[in-house]
């Protein structure tokens, strides 16, 4: 019988400079725990990140034990929260989706809507904003990845979710993911 994995989720936000990931990363090596998964990125002048660690139930206490330490030494809030393995009841299909357009409150909002009104999951997001080539004019992008039961109809799905996109003149696809 496979023994169940231990995980703690670790989030992590304060001011961004050089030696973050090393020193986070140091940390969780040296309780003899390893990094999952994560996401991590500059958002303005701050550095954030959500780290999934997987360990012993001891290991991840003492990595939870070192975090007041790991705030101090990094000018960092960082919090965490002890979770399971992902439930895999449902069969879903991964899906990308990929919106561009020019930038305007409420896009993320409409998005998210559309697919909460239909019980699909919205697994990963990441949303950027530039300005045009040629004209400046400021954009908004976003990739968005989905768990789509399997059981409905895909088809159907992206020609409902292109219509709608289109009423919010947003550039859309609707694909599965790859790799």
């Amino acid at each position: 019988m496979a023994t169940q994995k231990t995980y703690l989720v670790i989030s992590a936000l304060g001011e961004d400079h050089p030696g973050i990931v090393n020193l986070l990363s140091k940390a969780i090596l040296e309780q003899g725990c390893s990094i999952e998964d994560s996401r991590m990125t500059v958002l303005g002048g701050e550095f954030a990140a959500m780290l999934l660690i997987e360990g012993k139930w001891n290991t991840l206490a003492k990595i939870e034990n070192a975090i007041p330490e790991l705030q101090r030494q990094l000018n960092m809030t960082i919090i965490s929260k002890r979770t399971g393995e992902r439930a895999t009841g449902r069969n879903l299909l991964p899906y990308a989706v990929d919106v561009v357009s020019m930038d305007h409150p409420g896009i993320v909002n409409n998005l998210a809507g559309f697919f909460a009104d239909r019980a699909i999951n919205i697994e990963d997001m990441a949303t950027s904003t530039y300005a045009a080539a040629h004209t400046g004019t400021p954009m908004f992008a976003v990739h968005i990845t989905v768990g789509i039961p399997s059981d409905m109809h895909i088809a159907g799905l992206r020609e409902e979710f292109m219509d709608y996109c289109d009423g919010l003149n947003l550039d859309a696809v609707l694909e599965p993911l790859k790799g």
